[in-house]
Parts: C-alpha cells; sequence; structure tokens
C-alpha cells in the first residue's frame, strides 16, 4: 500500500517544471475568491492574503467589486507551486455573470470547483458540472469552509457522489485501501492491475482525472489555510501538461480595455508560438501584434513570445472576438447560457443616440451575450442580461468609462424561434452592377446546439476564400425569424452553393 506514496515523492522529485491553466469556478459565496488568496499566498506569489470583505482581494481589482465583494470579471494570477506553473483564472460566481465565467471555459486545462461546505452542493453548482462535463474539463473538487460548525466529510461526499458524479473520491489519503479501492472501481484495466500488484500508479490516476473518470476532492478552509496546500500538492503530482502542435494557432476567449483605453484581446497559444510583431491574418484583415502581456492581477509583464499552452492579452488586433480561433485553432461553439431578459435602454435628455450606440458596440464586445440593438421601429436601444445585478453594474460601467447616466426600462423575456424542417434559400446581391449568389441549407439543429455554420460547396463552384468570408458575415449577425422576429437558434446553415461577384 505504501508504493503509491513513495511512487509520488519519486514523481515529485522527477518531472520537470510543467504548466497548466487552470480556472476555479463556484456558486456565489462559496469561497471562490478566498481560495485564490490562499493559493496565492501559499505559493509565495503574495506576502499577505487580502479578504473580500476587507475590500483588498489580490484578483478583485475592479472598483466595483471591491465595492461589492462579488467577482464581475474573469482574472488572471501567475503562480509556482513546486514543479508545478499554474495560470489561475478566477471567474464569476454570481449567475449573472455566467456568461464571463463560461468564456473562461474554452481555455481551461482543469477546473477547480468550490463549493461551500456549509450549504453543499447548490443550484448553481450542479449548472457548472454540467458545462464542465460539456465542454470535457477535469475537475477538482475543494469543500471549503469546512471550520464552520455542522459540516461533515463523509455526509458531504454521499451528496457529492449522489448530485453531481459516483466518480467523485476524497483524496489526501492515497495510500490507505479505502482510497485505491475506489480508484480502481472506476474502470476496469485499473481494477484488475491494482488486483494483480495491490498498487495504482500515479501516472494512471492522473490519465483518470484527465478523463474525467476521476474526480479528487479536497476539504479544508481557505479563509484559515486549511486543506489548501494539499490540494496545491494534488495538483501538482495528479495534473499533465497538454501536447501541443507546433503550427501556430490561439483561441480567443475574452475582449476588454485596460485603464488607458487600449484594446486588449485575450487568448490561450494553442500551437506554435506568438511573438511580438507577428502578423495574424483573420477574418479579412491582417494584423501586427504589437504587445504581448502576461498579467498577474493588476500587474503585467511584457514579454517578447508566449509558447503553446499558455494564457496572454495581446495589442494591436482590432477586430477580434471571444471564441474566435485564429491560425490553425477552428472557433469555438456558441455559448451554452444566454441572457433571459431583455431590457430597454433609456438615454438622457439631450443624449447622441447614434453616439452612444456605437460607445455601447465597446461593451458589446466585451461582453457578445448584451447583444445591443437599434430597434428601429420603436427608436429604442435594448440590451439582453441575465438579471438586475447585471443592469447596475452595466450602469455603473457606462458611467464610469462614458460619463454618461443611463437606466434601465423593465425587463422582459427573451424570446426564440427555429425551424421545423430543412429549406433552401437563396440569396441574389448585385451592388454596382456586379453579381453575386449564395444558396444555403437551413436544417433544424439539435436541442441546446445554437446557430451551426458549415459549408459543403465544392471550390470548382466558389472559392474557399468566399466560402470563408460568406460564413464569416454569416456569424456575425443575429438571424431572427418570421413568426414574432425573435433570434433563430438551434439551426444549422450550411452552404451549398454560390456565384462570385463578376
Amino acid at each position: 500500500m505504501e508504493n503509491t506514496s513513495r511512487d509520488r515523492e519519486k514523481n515529485r522529485t522527477k518531472k520537470s517544471s510543467k504548466h497548466i491553466c487552470a480556472g476555479l469556478l463556484a456558486h456565489v459565496d462559496a469561497g471562490k475568491t478566498t481560495l485564490s488568496e490562499s493559493m496565492l499566498y501559499l505559493s509565495g506569489r503574495i506576502r499577505q492574503q487580502g479578504r473580500v470583505d476587507h475590500g483588498n482581494a489580490y484578483l478583485d481589482t475592479y472598483e466595483l467589486e471591491r465595492a461589492r465583494g462579488i467577482t464581475i470579471f474573469s482574472k488572471q494570477a501567475e503562480l509556482t507551486f513546486g514543479g508545478l506553473q499554474i495560470t489561475l483564472l478566477d471567474t464569476p460566481g454570481h449567475v449573472d455573470f455566467s456568461a464571463e465565467m463560461e468564456r473562461t471555459l474554452r481555455v481551461l486545462d482543469y477546473a477547480i470547483l468550490v463549493i461551500n461546505g456549509a450549504d453543499g452542493v447548490q443550484g448553481h453548482t450542479e449548472t457548472l458540472w454540467k458545462l464542465l462535463k460539456q465542454y470535457r474539463i477535469p475537475v477538482f473538487l475543494f469543500i471549503n469552509k469546512m471550520d464552520q460548525n455542522g459540516t461533515d466529510a463523509e455526509k458531504l461526499m454521499k451528496e457529492l457522489r449522489v448530485k453531481l458524479s459516483g466518480n467523485c473520491i476524497r483524496f489526501g489519503e492515497e495510500d490507505s485501501e479505502e482510497f485505491l479501492e475506489n480508484v480502481a472501481m472506476t474502470e476496469e484495466k485499473v481494477l484488475e492491475t491494482y488486483l494483480e500488484s495491490g498498487a495504482i500508479d500515479c501516472s494512471e490516476i492522473s490519465r483518470l482525472i484527465r478523463e474525467r473518470k476521476v474526480f479528487p476532492c479536497y476539504f479544508g478552509s481557505a479563509l484559515k489555510n486549511i486543506g489548501v496546500e494539499e490540494l496545491l500538492a494534488g495538483l501538482e503530482y495528479y495534473t499533465e501538461e497538454r501536447s501541443c502542435p507546433d503550427i501556430f494557432g490561439a483561441k480567443v476567449y475574452k475582449i476588454a480595455r485596460d485603464s488607458q483605453g487600449s484594446r486588449l484581446t485575450y487568448l490561450k497559444v494553442t500551437g506554435g508560438v506568438l511573438k511580438v510583431r507577428d502578423l495574424i491574418r483573420y477574418q479579412d484583415v491582417e494584423e501586427k501584434v504589437s504587445q504581448i502581456r502576461i498579467y498577474s492581477g493588476e500587474k503585467y509583464d511584457a514579454v517578447q513570445e508566449v509558447s503553446a499552452g499558455r494564457v496572454c492579452a495581446v495589442t494591436g488586433l482590432t477586430k477580434t472576438y471571444s471564441g474566435e480561433g485564429l491560425g490553425a485553432e477552428p472557433p469555438s461553439e456558441g455559448p451554452v447560457l444566454t441572457p433571459v431578459l431583455n431590457y430597454q435602454l433609456i438615454l438622457p435628455e439631450g443624449c447622441d443616440t447614434h453616439g452612444m450606440l456605437l460607445k455601447l458596440r465597446q461593451l458589446e464586445e466585451e461582453d457578445p451575450e448584451l447583444h445591443i440593438v437599434w430597434n428601429e421601429e420603436l427608436g429604442e436601444i435594448h440590451a439582453q442580461l441575465m438579471g438586475e445585478v447585471q443592469t447596475e453594474i452595466l450602469q455603473s460601467m457606462i458611467r464610469e468609462r462614458f460619463q454618461t447616466e443611463v437606466s434601465f426600462g423593465a425587463g422582459n423575456i427573451v424570446y426564440k424561434e427555429t425551424i421545423k424542417r430543412p429549406v433552401e434559400g437563396v440569396g441574389h446581391f448585385e451592388p454596382l452592377r456586379h453579381y453575386a449568389e449564395v444558396h444555403l441549407l437551413l436544417e433544424p439543429g439539435e436541442p441546446g446546439s445554437g446557430l451551426v455554420f458549415a459549408a459543403d460547396c465544392s471550390e470548382d463552384v466558389l472559392d474557399r476564400n468566399w466560402q470563408r468570408l460568406i460564413l464569416t458575415h454569416l456569424a456575425e449577425k443575429e438571424h431572427r425569424g418570421v413568426l414574432t422576429g425573435s433570434a433563430i437558434t438551434e439551426m444549422k446553415s450550411t452552404l451549398v452553393a454560390g456565384r462570385a461577384p463578376l
């Protein structure tokens, strides 16, 4: 039984430095930001732990976050523990900012799901669990606030196995027979090896975690630094660095602006190397990377290049959008969580509506799920939001960034439309005596699939460049149905034929 412990120590000394991108996710008030403070402190990244209730948390850099005591925007921190380098992404826990959290999932190697030990598995926790399954992200669980009266680890483990997965296993006593048996039962091959040798190699446990067949559970109190070092050690022992191709690729997951107003494209390099002054060709433009920043809290290091697997922010790219693939990286699928309420945005008297609409497009770049639209019939600006807390935050952002005081009308439910049967549509375009034509096959999609765009058209009929341009423009626009004018969803549009402009 002692083989596992000895193997773990051997692996710790043998393993060269590795890097992972890990995200912190949780139901609101589970102690996620407090856990990030503890991880940063125990790894030596910060000298003193901040607290959410004191307004000095390392990753809550925005004034509104400190004032409200909640995380609104995802933040990045860099830390090292033993032979492991971690890019830690702290995400919002409040349901109103779920879209910001979901964007971050696209670049994670592993997730750390934080659960309040006093409350157990909450409704939003189950939503997060389903999202992690859909994005196929390996998960470590940290059950927090176990220092509070009435918490019961055994009872919580039973709840985790019932509500989340039967493969949630308590880590920390890896040499015990019970632990080894629980791990062995998750896969037949591992069970056979265990019955023959009485041991399970650390590399096998790492593989099971990576394949989402085992979910390690750690118990403790982030506020008192209990159990956090064990979690960090578990991440060091049982995570694996992903292999990446040599050809350049990158996934954009966030658009933001710094304090000087510079546009930042947050991305993860998924292949090759990204260097300052590299020319990036995407959509219908070619732009140069001006600067590469590695953020940790409010501060950043400007670097000359970033290798595959790393997360960074770059300047110089003006048209990127969240979910876009650069280089060899394909675009991401649409988000699972979308706003449920539609609000009228009411401008102050005398405000330039057109000018404000252009300014609001900046915010829409940063949060595409806002869906800022100008309703021509009503002469109104509308935005789609998750709830009242988000409207208050958006109000504050517009006041701070554009010095304009806006208000919101009553929220209405966002309705969607789809189609029942396949149909082919043909579009003709004749600008300036040029002629172009596009044939699209529209088909009902699977529930939850959103809008899917594809091409099944010979390059002899339509050059690939034109095909890519058509698909790009299809993805940019919101398509409305004919019944109520609501946005179309759960539909696949396939380019099947066309003619380019003469």
